[in-house]
């Protein structure tokens, strides 16, 4: 069974709007649903469990049916970080979940998913038991000597930009929010599943990343967002 576990417990200050950004509407549809029709459409997804921002879960489910999510099965209430979300993901599947099944973590406010990064994420967790979306980095990173010189810097092609979906088996992802949580690692400020994974001594694999794949942080990400809407293929691009 391969089980999306999509993360929509932020409260999204830097978006600076009177609700949640994963609840903005967007041409008269919710960012969160434009995420779960990513997971919804795709075939080999099962399931989806949303880990929800307290106060909103009776809205999703609402939205769910309006919008025929029927893949969405469960609604957890989220914790303070996302690693404690997640992890309150993880944990509410434990009646529910194999050690084998793949577990598909997301970001709610990453709305344009796109179905071969899913495809890809899903091939590499079953061919070596963990998946993360990844990208070249295609700037020049320097390291700051001080803050207004540089003497060094890091070459790009060792680099790789890693976001979500990634996957994971749900033994080891389950085994990983246990031992993170009772000993203390990983579980600081901006990390996350893939994070911790690293800090617990584990070896990543990289799937297909998309340049689409944007976080609807700023005003200016919800923007680029509704052009990519609205953008349509020239004719001509291969």
């Amino acid at each position: 069974m391969n089980i999306a576990l999509i993360i929509a417990g932020g409260v999204g200050n830097r978006m600076n709007q009177d609700i949640p950004k994963q609840f903005l509407n967007v041409f008269d549809k919710p960012v969160i649903i434009y995420t779960l029709e990513g997971f919804q459409r795709h075939p080999e997804i099962d399931a989806i469990e949303v880990v929800c921002l307290d106060g909103w879960s009776e809205v999703l489910w609402a939205y769910a049916r309006q919008f025929s999510i029927d893949k969405l099965k469960w609604v957890t209430p989220s914790g303070s970080t996302a690693q404690e979300s997640i992890r309150n993901g993880v944990f509410a599947l434990k009646d529910v979940c194999s050690e084998n099944d793949i577990i598909v973590v997301h970001d709610g406010i990453r709305p344009m998913v796109e179905d071969f990064v899913l495809s890809d994420v899903l091939i590499k967790c079953k061919k070596y038991g963990n998946a993360v979306t990844a990208l070249p980095y295609n700037e020049q990173i320097f390291v700051a000597d001080d803050a207004e010189t540089t003497t060094r810097y890091i070459p790009r092609d060792t680099l790789r930009r890693v976001s979500t979906p990634q996957a994971y088996t749900y033994g080891k992802l389950l085994w990983a929010y246990e031992k993170a949580f009772s000993e203390g690692i990983g579980i600081q400020a901006s990390t996350y599943a893939n994070t911790l994974m690293v800090d617990l001594g584990e070896r990543l694999h990289f799937a297909s990343g998309s340049e689409k794949n944007i976080k609807l942080t700023t005003k200016d990400d919800l923007e680029l967002f509704k052009c990519y809407i609205k953008m349509e293929k020239d004719s001509w691009l291969k």
